[in-house]
């Protein structure tokens, strides 16, 4: 399996945790309306995680072929961001902005506790 692959599935099991987490928020506390603005901000976040992955894929894959390279696709991300906000926007009762925004960044956190985790293992391996 090639490594951006292995990457990218790790990912998604912080994904699972956090999206597992904001679940039982919903339904254990009384901020129902964060939790449910996270859960839909952080299924935004993994659909544009996949399609980065699957357009860096076919980019790769175009490269390595020498043929012409797609662009990544900026405007599909972005069109599935303003979605969610203006999914939140059009039921503010049931759904906080703030909680949306804030899952639409849950990407960024995952590649960086990612990151952290694979430094702290090379760093272990190392040591021994």
């Amino acid at each position: 399996m090639p490594e951006s692959t292995e990457k990218f599935m790790r990912h998604m099991k912080y994904f699972l945790f956090f999206l597992a987490f904001f679940v039982i928020g919903w339904g254990f506390t009384p901020y129902q309306d964060w939790f449910l603005g996270l859960i839909l901000g952080t299924v935004i976040s993994v659909y544009n995680h996949w399609l980065l992955h699957q357009k860096v894929k076919k980019f790769t894959e175009a490269v390595a072929e020498g043929r012409k390279a797609m662009t990544l696709g900026s405007f599909s991300r972005m069109a599935a961001a303003v979605l969610g906000v203006v999914i939140a926007m059009r039921f503010p009762e049931t759904l906080n902005l703030y909680g949306v925004i804030i899952g639409i960044m849950t990407s960024y956190i995952v590649i960086i506790i990612d990151s952290f985790v694979t430094l702290f293992k090379a760093v272990g391996k190392r040591g021994e």
